[in-house]
Formats: C-alpha cells, sequence, structure tokens
C-alpha cells in the first residue's frame, strides 16, 4: 500500500466556487483542476437543480504539499460535523496568519494558543462550517 494516498473530499452544496476563493486567500491555494457540470464530456448521473449548469462538478486545489478535492454536489445543502481537517505549519507566524484568515467569518472554537504539545495550536470552523485544527508542531507533536 505505499502508493496509497488519502485526500479529503469535501461538497459544498452550491458553493463551491466562494470556497475556493476564500482558500485561495487564506491559504494561498492554487486550482489544479476545475470542472463545472457544463463542461463534463457526460451528462450528470445524478438529478441536478435548474440553473446548475456553471457549478463546479470536481475541483481540485493544492497548497504546499496538500491537496482538498471539492464540489458543489447535487444541490444538497452540507454540513460538516464529526472531523476536523488538521493543518501543520512550520512556525507560529503562519499559523497565526493561517488561524486569523480562516477564522474570517467562521467561529474560533478554541484560540491559537501554547499548549503542552504545541507553541501554537487553536481550533476553529471556518465559513464554510469545515472545522479545522491549526498547530505547529512541539516536541510531544
Amino acid at each position: 500500500m505505499s502508493d496509497t494516498s488519502l485526500q479529503p473530499y469535501l461538497f459544498f452544496g452550491g458553493r463551491t466556487e466562494e470556497a475556493i476563493e476564500f482558500y485561495r486567500g487564506a491559504l494561498h491555494a492554487e486550482v489544479v483542476m476545475m470542472m463545472r457540470y457544463s463542461d463534463s464530456p457526460e451528462p450528470s448521473q445524478m438529478p441536478l437543480p435548474p440553473n446548475w449548469d456553471k457549478k463546479i462538478m470536481h475541483a481540485n486545489i493544492k497548497f504546499g504539499n496538500n491537496q482538498i478535492l471539492m464540489s458543489d454536489g447535487c444541490g444538497d445543502e452540507k454540513k460538516f460535523d464529526g472531523f476536523s481537517l488538521a493543518l501543520t505549519l512550520s512556525n507560529e507566524a503562519e499559523a497565526k496568519r493561517i488561524y486569523d484568515a480562516l477564522s474570517a467569518g467562521g467561529e474560533p472554537s478554541m484560540p491559537l494558543t501554547k499548549t503542552f504539545f504545541s507553541p501554537a495550536f487553536g481550533m476553529l470552523r471556518d465559513r464554510f462550517g469545515v472545522n479545522w485544527m491549526v498547530m505547529v508542531p512541539g516536541q510531544h507533536a
């Protein structure tokens, strides 16, 4: 299984393009690939809401060595519960910048602070409802 990889695939219920722009700013992410439903070589196998031809069928963003796959889905509203994306950064200044950027319009649940396992650790839910843990590794991480 050495060639196995795992990427989160997030469904934004019609807000993927907005999410891409947000993560471009907050994480300095770049768009690796983006396809709208209207660009698909085959019609959708799932029923779509009216006027969804310009919505995002599939996108891939990259920041650092990380990738997030995303889609508008098929019109259903999404709620992100039961998991967090854990983002490990090399220094406290970058952790603070990203924590603050992801918190904009969202809901911090733990401020970025020193803990026994990290010089900077914090948790938040961004404005799309995605839970994040931001940290700089410490000696116990």
